[in-house]
């Protein structure tokens, strides 16, 4: 294995380095916009495309050094672990089957890693690339941005809390209308290779976007899933992966109380819906009901008692929203916001991990890989469930 060599002391930005996210790409500007809020990343350099010509150029738009930007990642994983002042974590934003070798890389240079969902294509490279980790040492933050919300945060801690007692149903969905036709025959990057198995892997809907509605489910709830039954489509003729899955879960069976239940249904073909993230959980004393449209706002209803709202720095808001949020009251935090949190958590425990540094702050939650394999698990569950006739299935952990 080799060792990163650079300096790791002193309190100025993190350097972070990116593979994929270059012109055109949607997301890697979504990263560098989040790791930039709070100034504890700096960009400095990139392998950002499998195009030298087009990595180059992104790598000049963006203030990047010419001899920072890389034709490959096992080049620049390469070099940087040989430079005093090579990258200390990098960001890999590129199509699903590209995370395991280029997160591998960077591992093996003893380099940390902030990763885009889902952790990979396959549930087998899942399981290596979490032992990788785990051999290395080093960190790995999976990007389920949701989980970054002030209001997420305020449900979770409600829910340890026992404001809603015990849980006994839990409903997340995830509708969009962006793939309703075969605009990936339109050569559009985005459809093209979410829909191409080779790249995204057997899941469709339910990789891209089922796998968040599943990680906030789990996250809020903190059940752990027993099986799931899925029913998954392909509504549009000559589609390679579902575009829509509507799935059914039975939690395992925490002391006394009955086993929870629990629904997802995420699609790409339902029109008039944009980003529909919802999530309902009921318990015996109450319930909550989060809206990723309106970020700001959680509903909560004890039983027996009116509806009421609780705003992101409003009354009734505690400690695990407060930490993560960044402006006063009624003061809109969004998309970026929510996925900066978790860049800053990430900063955190990067700070936490350089030599004689402080323990890391308890509070510090950020998915890690093993939520990532948990992740590909599910879309492997829903992908053999549905070819069962909707047979019930566990998570090959």
């Amino acid at each position: 294995m080799v060792s990163a060599s650079k300096s790791q002391e002193g309190s100025g930005p993190i350097r972070l380095g990116m593979v994929g996210g270059g012109q055109g790409a949607f997301i890697g500007a979504v990263h560098r916009i989040a790791s930039r809020i709070d100034g504890e990343f700096q960009l400095v350099a990139g392998a950002l495309s499998s195009d030298p010509k087009r990595a180059a150029a992104s790598a000049a738009e963006l203030g990047i050094e010419a001899d920072r930007s890389y034709p490959s990642f096992a080049a620049m994983a390469k070099a940087e672990a040989k430079r005093t002042d090579g990258i200390e974590a990098v960001a890999i934003v590129t199509p699903n089957h590209v995370h395991w070798p280029a997160a591998r890389a960077f591992l093996e240079a003893g380099i940390h890693v902030i990763c885009d969902k889902p952790l990979t294509s396959t549930l087998a490279d899942a399981k290596k690339l979490a032992a990788l980790v785990k051999k290395s040492g080093r960190l790995f933050v999976l990007t389920h941005n949701y989980t970054g919300y002030p209001m997420v945060r305020q449900a979770r801690e409600m829910v340890q809390s026992g404001k809603l007692g015990n849980i006994r149903l839990v409903h997340a969905e995830y509708p969009q209308d962006w793939l309703t036709t075969d605009l990936e025959k339109t050569g559009q990057k985005q459809a093209s290779w979410r829909t191409d198995p080779k790249q995204s892997g057997a899941g469709g809907a339910t990789g891209d976007i089922g796998t968040h509605a599943y990680n906030l489910a789990r996250f809020v709830s903190g059940l752990e899933l027993d099986a799931l039954s899925a029913d998954l489509d392909a509504f549009v003729k000559g589609r390679r992966v579902d575009d829509n899955a509507h799935v059914m879960l039975r939690f395992k069976k925490k002391g006394a109380a009955p086993a929870a239940k629990g629904m997802i249904w995420a699609s790409q073909v339902a029109p008039g819906n944009e980003n529909a993230l919802k999530l309902r959980i009921y318990g015996e004393k109450g319930g909550l009901e989060w809206e990723q449209e309106h970020p700001n706002h959680l509903w909560y209803t004890p039983f027996g008692e009116e509806k009421r709202l609780i705003t992101r720095g409003g009354a009734g808001a505690g400690d695990a929203a407060a930490r993560v949020s960044r402006v006063p009251p009624g003061h809109p935090e969004g998309y970026f916001e929510g996925f900066a949190n978790i860049y800053a958590e990430a900063a955190r425990a990067i700070r936490a991990a350089r030599p004689k540094s402080g323990k890391l702050d308890k509070n510090v939650i950020f998915p890690t890989a093993d939520d990532g394999v948990e992740g590909v698990a599910f879309v492997d569950a829903c992908v053999k469930s549905a070819k069962a006739n909707a047979k019930w299935t566990k998570l090959a952990l």
